[in-house]
């Protein structure tokens, strides 16, 4: 301060010096800098206007003539070493310059550092869509992919082509390997779905099976019913065991279940087709009329048939049963004889026929022998027919099995598909032509409904995929991904097209119709790339219809920008409008009726919405201000409160009366003050504290007239005024009653210790008031129950041993009793 006061002064005298002095005419080349400093503000000024390059606007900011071009000049620097380099030569001395300088420095690396963070980001998306698509980890595979598709939207704009080429690729890998999990989720599926079919057949069939066992053999269903049963769970089960792995316990379960449902169903069919032979002989036996013809016809009838012994019998079989045990039917004559042998040469020349149609699952054919061979063997006499009976009951086996199966009998054409399959895998011929082919070989096989044979299904399987592995390239390669993007395109042109000529402008929802618009031009920027000359036919129309999709969408922008600008103009109203409430309340209805205004242009609605945001704030900001008011009020009056809460935060029972009194006084007023609800918590916690304290003094001041009572009976003081009226109705008891159990009872009730020789009387009691406790409804408190023993002491007609020690010990109950509250 000091050198600058010397400086100043010495400056002072200086001048006054000079000024004593005469004057000296300026020197002649005066005018002459002048002119030339002129002529160098007019070059430099040119050369600003001219748009100069970098360099030359770096000198200008350092050497302009003038303030005014040094900073026009520093406004235009773009370069960052050349900003550098003219801040550090303007520091100190043209601020302007410098502060411009700095701020475009600054600008520039903001800029730069936004750019770099982009470009890391489309690295990163880069490598995340990459690694998703060789990752093994599938959890929320499709929502991953979407959030990087997502992502890569904000960030399209800045990639290279190379960048979003790489991209494209990953993503359109990661959709393959979606599909994949896809279909690998839809198998799984499939399994499980299978797998609870198998469960609930064999479960049906169980249950089925049990209540037949336990059905009357009259009671069992009919044949069509266990028949169309047993074809409907075959299928089922056919069905789920279809490609896919069955356990060998699972499949032996059901093979044994059908098999015994199956002997169920050959039982009942058998007894409706012999019941009038079994009913006729049933009635032989029990009238007593039996002939050796009943004898002969029975014990052929149960030759015929084995019944299985898992099912009850019919009463008409077990009479026919009892009628073979008779005197056996007399030998055939001659005549008979030749006529059996006959039928018997006939029948074992059909019965091998018949065997190869079954082999070789003819079934016409093997129907019509078996009729022929069910009439021989009908033909023919127990004798004769003892020899075929076995291979009789085979052979009906056998042709049960292929009539129930007949509409599976589907494995010839089946190997036949492999054999073609297979045939196919071999030819090299085009790879289209293959793949239609073996869809077509694949659409024979299911319309066949499959193969219960795993081996066979196992067969043409990888004959399939043998013969599809050179379609897989051709078709990938195929898939390219220009042209992929090119049909998305014209998909999207047609999509376009067919909504503008359907849409129904005049009840039409313009935000769908807005969001139709991004998603097209967004879609649209996603199909990329293209092939550029194949594109020429499909931007052209795509432009054409975003203009008529666009013109209806501006005139309803227009016409909602006008809705806003109301709302903004009466919200401004509402700034200075009283009362505070109603200008609130109103405020808050604009807010909703600006949501429910339709599509507007962005930067306008911007604008409007910067307008009816400062106008809101500026009405909310009054009733902050009463808020900041109310707010400190309540801060002076917490303080206040908290000076008393402090003071008589340790109050309890022994607290003295005085203290007491003055805390319900210092209390009192703040019950109507603006308290923050902490606070007035705390307040009312002392509160109900004061009143607690109060009730164990009153409870205590009772309890010492109890004990004054219990001590008065004692001494035989006791007089009727000082009793409590309603003792009266607690004394109401039948029978003398012992002072001293009315002195245990007390002692059990507050836990007070008895005296050794009492404890069994104690133990005895408290067995009699758990009995009386589990009939009892009155849920007395412990206080009421010790009020009731100290009345019954003092007053019941009946009461012994009212002595100086049981009053003690029930004194000491009592007080026990107190302390606890």
């Amino acid at each position: 301060m000091a050198a600058f006061i010397q400086k100043l002064f010495k400056s002072r005298k200086t001048k006054a010096t000079s000024s004593s002095k005469p004057q000296v005419k300026p020197e002649a080349q005066q005018p002459a800098e002048v002119d030339q400093r002129n002529e160098l503000r007019e070059a430099q000024l040119q050369q600003l206007a001219n748009n100069p390059e970098q360099s030359a606007l770096a000198r200008l900011s350092v050497e302009g003539v003038t303030a005014s071009i040094r900073l026009d000049a520093a406004k235009g620097l773009r370069d960052e070493v050349l900003l550098q380099h003219v801040q550090k030569n303007s520091k100190g001395r043209d601020k302007s310059v410098y502060q411009t300088v700095r701020q475009s420095l600054q600008h520039l690396r903001e800029q730069q550092a936004n750019e770099a963070a982009t470009r890391q980001r489309i690295s990163d998306l880069v490598t995340q869509a990459k690694d998703q698509a060789s990752s093994e980890n599938t959890k929320l595979f499709k929502a991953r992919l979407e959030a990087l598709q997502e992502q890569w939207q904000a960030v399209k704009g800045d990639a290279s082509s190379e960048q979003a080429q790489q991209f494209l690729e990953a993503v359109h890998q990661c959709q393959n390997r979606l599909q994949q999990i896809e279909q690998i989720q839809q198998e799984e599926a499939r399994q499980q779905e299978q797998a609870r079919q198998r469960t609930e057949t064999l479960e049906l069939l169980k249950n089925t099976l049990a209540d037949l066992k336990q059905q009357d053999a009259n009671d069992l269903p009919s044949p069509s019913a266990i028949d169309a049963l047993q074809k409907t769970q075959e299928n089922r089960w056919l069905e789920a065991t279809r490609d896919t792995v069955v356990d060998k316990n699972e499949q032996k379960t059901y093979e044994q279940q059908m098999q015994t449902l199956r002997s169920c169903l050959n039982a009942v069919r058998w007894l409706a087709q012999e019941k009038e032979a079994l009913s006729a002989l049933a009635q032989a036996v029990e009238s007593g009329e039996t002939t050796e013809e009943h004898r002969i016809q029975a014990t052929e009838l149960l030759q015929q048939f084995k019944w299985p012994s898992d099912f009850a019998q019919p009463a008409s079989l077990i009479q026919v049963r009892k009628l073979t045990g008779k005197k056996p039917a007399p030998k055939p004559n001659e005549g008979q004889r030749e006529k059996q042998q006959e039928i018997a040469s006939k029948l074992k020349n059909t019965l091998p026929e018949l065997e190869g149609a079954l082999e070789a699952r003819q079934f016409k054919e093997s129907k019509q022998l078996f009729k022929t061979v069910q009439n021989l063997f009908q033909q023919m006499d127990h004798a004769n027919r003892k020899g075929l009976q076995a291979r009789m009951q085979l052979l009906t086996g056998q042709f049960r099995e292929l009539s129930d199966w007949q509409g599976f009998a589907t494995e010839p054409k089946q190997i036949a598909l492999c054999e073609q399959m297979e045939h196919l895998a071999e030819q090299p011929i085009d790879p289209e032509a293959k793949a239609e082919r073996i869809k077509e070989l694949q659409g024979e096989w299911r319309n066949l409904g499959g193969s219960s044979d795993r081996t066979l299904w196992t067969r043409f399987k990888a004959a399939s995929d043998q013969a599809y592995e050179p379609c897989k390239a051709y078709f990938e390669a195929k898939s390219d991904l220009k042209q992929a993007n090119l049909d998305k395109r014209k998909a999207i042109c047609n999509e376009l097209s067919n909504f503008l000529e359907n849409a129904d402008w005049a009840s039409i929802d313009w935000k769908a119709i807005e969001r139709i618009y991004q998603t097209a031009r967004q879609e649209w920027k996603e199909a990329w790339p293209v092939d550029f000359r194949n594109n020429r036919s499909v931007q052209k129309p795509f432009d054409e219809l975003m203009k008529r999709l666009e013109q209806p969408l501006d005139e309803e922008r227009k016409k909602n920008e006008a809705l806003k600008q109301s709302i903004v103009e009466r919200a401004q109203t509402l700034i200075d409008h009283e009362p505070l409430q109603e200008a609130m309340e109103q405020a808050k209805s604009l807010q909703a009726e600006w949501t429910n205004v339709g599509i507007t242009r962005h930067r306008e609605d911007r604008k409007m919405w910067q307008a009816f945001r400062k106008a809101c704030d500026q009405i909310f900001a009054r009733r902050d201000a009463q808020r900041t008011e109310q707010k400190q009020a309540s801060q002076l009056a917490d303080q206040a409160a908290q000076e008393v809460l402090n003071k008589y935060q340790t109050i309890d029972s022994e607290t003295d009366d005085t203290i007491l009194s003055e805390a319900r006084e210092a209390i009192g007023p703040l019950t109507n003050e603006p308290l923050s609800p902490a606070i007035k918590e705390q307040v009312q916690q002392l509160k109900q504290q004061l009143n607690r304290v109060a009730e164990v003094r009153k409870f205590q001041q009772t309890v010492t007239d109890w004990q004054a009572l219990v001590s008065d009976k004692v001494a035989q003081k006791l007089s009727d005024e000082a009793m409590p009226k309603h003792w009266l109705t607690l004394a109401k008891a039948s029978g003398p009653i012992n002072g001293r159990d009315l002195a245990i009872r007390a002692e059990i009730l507050t836990g007070t210790p008895t005296p050794e020789q009492d404890q069994s009387r104690r133990m005895e009691i408290q067995v009699q008031r758990l009995s009386d406790g589990m009939g009892n409804t009155d849920n007395a408190s412990p206080t009421q129950e010790l009020e009731k023993l100290v009345a019954l002491w003092c007053l019941h007609p009946e009461v012994e041993n009212t002595s100086h020690e049981n009053a003690e010990r029930l004194n000491q109950a009592l007080t026990s009793l107190a302390q606890a509250d």
